[in-house]
Formats: structure tokens, C-alpha cells, sequence
């Protein structure tokens, strides 16, 4: 059978036609154009996947970019493909820090909630942020918002180096020294107005009335708070100035009551302007001597609809008495939720201007890096639901405020008193 196998073999060679140099050079070129033509396929396809793949896949070093599973909604390759073509064709790829790149972008993301009280502050941010908190600070003594996309001087405080120098409540800071404030956070600009005492900053400001803006110079010191002060008018009526909802509030405000009552007055003026705000326990406190044991001072609604009431201790004293509280642009936050809540529960009138519109509550969490956020987690709502926050309180009686008014002339205080007057 070997033999047999071998000669069948050796016959079929014999058979075969010798071979064609020609048709050889054909075949070879062939294979090799074939070779060509599969490499070219591999290699493009290599280039299109890699190119075509998600662009978070196309930047390395980075921990934690897989999207969240609960963001299945949102398309973050955008995010990554502008990240990339920063890396590869910015012409000064060396000073690209990718942390700052980071920090901005989230910056920017709480940013486009429109909302100026929730702020990021990367780690020396968030260092100063804690230090402004605790207390004592040197700077001009105002405080400061965002009113209708503006930098805004919410009041100055009673006292402090920005009321000498003349800024008002509602006046625009355009520029604080050199810097123009329009892309400033509210962080931002109270770092730029804060320094030594004895060191000066100026601002340019553009104030209702004024046809130009003003330029004014502050000198900085150590800021005290004035809490309030006392004064007995005529036909038996008592005002008490509250400046500031501080922590000491509420025992300054007991000894005015006192006061007002060992003063033989029958009616009180409550003057809450230009009173920036403070604690929310103050203000709960000082509504309570006017408002009965239970009744809602404030209502605080969060995002899901939910709400928690803050109700009154019920002190006793001066609940029965006739009450007409002043407010105007400069009183904000604590200040409108006692004014909200006198109006909404005892009627009291509301007399001066519109209020400033702050009702909001926000939380600071503290993130990692030693960064933080501090975010808006509710509203505030005066007893009968009305919202506060951007709209602030509309006055019962509205007094129009003149710009060649002089310092000695008050028409507000004088139509409290006014009704006062009128009131049994």
C-alpha cells in the first residue's frame, strides 16, 4: 500500500505541467496586495474605534470619571471631548493644571443654578470661608448680595466704616479697586472688601438718582455689631431701631421690652431697616414676644415639598399692644421673617419700602481635598405661605424715598407715626 501510495504520488507529479515564471510574479503580487489591503483594513478600523470611542476613554490618569448609573439621562461626552481637545491642542499644553481645569468646571456647574448664595470653594476658599464664620473680622461693616444679577449693598451696618463713609443700601458696587464685580460670586467679593484694619478700598458704585457713578473710599476696621438702640417719642410712643439679628439679640431685645414698659408708653414703633438679618433662633425669639405660644413665626419648605414650622414661646408683655413695623430695601433674611410674621399673623402694618427679598437657608458640606459647597437646601415662607426669597415684602404703606432727602428728615418714621397716632 506504501509503494502503491508513492508511485500514485510520483505519477501525479509527472502529470503536472512544468511551472510559468509570469503566472509565479502574478501570484505573489497578488498576495502581497492582499496582505496590503488587509493591514490597511486593520489599521483603519484601530484608528475609527479609537477614534470614534467615548472620549473619557481617551483621557488616562483620571480617577473616577465612570458616570454615575443614575445619570443615564445625561450625555457627559461633550464634557470629556472639549477636556480632550484642551490636552491635545491647546498651544500651551504645559500649564494645563488639571485640578484647576476641575475646580472650574465645578465652579461653573453650581454656578448655572442661577442661585448666588450656593457657592463652591476649592480647598484656600473654603480655609477663608471658615475663618470669616467665627466671629471678629476687620473690613467696612456692610452686608452684601446679589440682587437682580448686580452686587449689591443689602445695608451697611449701624455705626461701621461704610455708613461714614456714605454707601447705601441699594447702591451697585461696579468695582471694588480695580476689579469689576460682574463675575465675582458673593465669596469673591467679600475676600476683595475684607482687609487690615487701617487700609482703605474703594468702590465705584451706581446709586438710584445719580446720573454717574460714585466713587467712594472706605477705611477699614474691626467691625461691632450694634444690636439696637431706644427712643420715646411723643403721645406715648416707643421705638426700638433693631440693627442686627446677632447671637446676642434676643437678651438685648428683652431689655428694651423692659425699657418700653417702665416708660409709661402705650404703643411701639419696631424699626427693622437697613437691618441686614442673622440668626433665625433671634428672629423666632423677638417674634415671639408679639405673636401667642404655638402661632408660626416662619415655615421652611425644601425640595420635595416638605416643610418644617419654627412657632412662637408666647413671652408675654406686649402682645395687646398697637405695633407698626419699618422696613425698606436694607432689610433682609431674618429681618422679613419677623415682619412677614407680624403682618400675617397680628395685622401689624408694614411702613417704608420694599424689602430686599433673602429667605433663603443654606448648608455647608465639606467636601474632599478639603474643599467644600455650600448649597441651598430650602426657603423660607411667612405663615400665610408667602414667598420671600427674590420677592421680599411689598409695605402696606409705601413712602417714597427722595434723593436730595436730607439727614435730619425721615418721612417713613414720620407716617408710623402717624398711624400710631391714630390707633387706640
Amino acid at each position: 500500500m506504501g509503494q502503491l501510495t508513492c508511485m500514485d504520488a510520483s505519477a501525479i507529479m509527472n502529470e503536472m505541467p512544468p511551472s510559468v515564471p509570469g503566472k509565479n510574479l502574478t501570484r505573489v503580487l497578488s498576495a502581497l496586495t492582499a496582505l496590503l489591503l488587509i493591514g490597511a483594513s486593520f489599521f483603519a478600523g484601530a484608528w475609527w474605534g479609537t477614534a470614534n470611542r467615548p472620549a473619557v476613554e481617551r483621557i488616562t490618569n483620571i480617577l473616577h470619571k465612570e458616570q454615575p448609573a443614575n445619570f443615564a439621562d445625561v450625555d457627559f461626552n461633550l464634557f470629556w471631548d472639549v477636556w480632550t481637545r484642551l490636552e491635545s491642542k491647546h498651544v500651551d499644553k504645559g500649564t494645563i493644571d488639571r485640578k484647576k481645569i476641575l475646580y472650574g468646571a465645578i465652579a461653573g456647574m453650581v454656578g448655572s443654578l442661577g442661585d448666588p448664595y450656593t457657592e463652591f470653594f476649592p480647598p484656600a476658599e473654603t480655609k477663608q470661608f471658615q475663618q470669616d464664620i467665627k466671629g471678629s473680622f476687620e473690613g467696612i461693616g456692610a452686608e452684601i448680595g446679589i440682587r437682580k444679577g448686580f452686587l449689591t449693598i443689602i445695608a451697611p451696618l449701624k455705626g461701621s466704616p461704610a455708613e461714614a463713609a456714605g454707601l447705601k443700601s441699594g447702591d451697585k458696587i461696579l468695582k471694588i479697586a480695580d476689579r469689576i464685580t460682574a463675575d465675582l460670586n458673593l465669596d469673591e467679593a467679600v475676600r476683595l472688601i475684607r482687609g487690615p484694619k487701617g487700609t482703605t478700598v474703594a468702590f465705584v458704585i451706581a446709586r438710584e438718582g445719580e446720573q454717574k457713578p460714585l466713587t467712594i473710599t472706605v477705611t477699614r476696621d474691626t467691625i461691632k455689631v450694634i444690636i439696637l438702640e431706644t427712643e420715646k417719642k411723643q403721645d406715648g410712643i416707643f421705638v426700638i431701631k433693631l440693627y442686627h439679628f446677632s447671637e446676642n439679640a434676643p437678651d438685648e431685645f428683652r431689655k428694651a421690652v423692659q425699657e418700653f414698659r417702665s416708660s409709661g408708653a402705650k404703643k411701639l414703633v419696631l424699626d427693622m431697616r437697613n437691618n441686614p438679618g442673622g440668626y433665625l433662633t433671634g428672629a423666632v425669639d423677638i417674634a415671639s414676644w408679639f405673636l401667642s405660644s404655638g402661632e408660626i413665626v416662619v415655615k421652611e419648605q425644601f425640595s420635595d415639598g416638605t416643610s418644617d414650622a419654627y412657632r412662637s414661646s408666647g413671652y408675654q408683655g406686649i402682645q395687646d399692644i398697637p405695633v407698626v413695623v419699618l422696613i425698606n430695601q436694607g432689610s433682609a433674611s431674618a429681618s422679613e421673617i419677623v415682619a412677614g410674621a407680624l403682618r400675617d399673623v397680628r395685622g401689624f402694618k408694614l411702613v417704608g419700602q420694599k424689602s430686599f427679598g433673602k429667605g433663603s437657608v443654606q448648608e455647608v458640606e465639606n467636601l474632599a481635598e478639603n474643599s467644600s459647597i455650600k448649597i441651598t437646601i430650602a426657603k423660607w415662607l411667612t405663615p400665610k405661605g408667602g414667598e420671600i426669597n427674590g420677592k421680599g415684602l411689598e409695605p402696606d404703606v409705601a413712602v417714597e424715598m427722595k434723593p436730595d432727602q436730607k439727614d435730619n428728615e425721615d418721612p417713613t418714621m414720620d407716617k408710623a407715626l402717624e398711624i400710631l397716632r391714630g390707633m387706640k
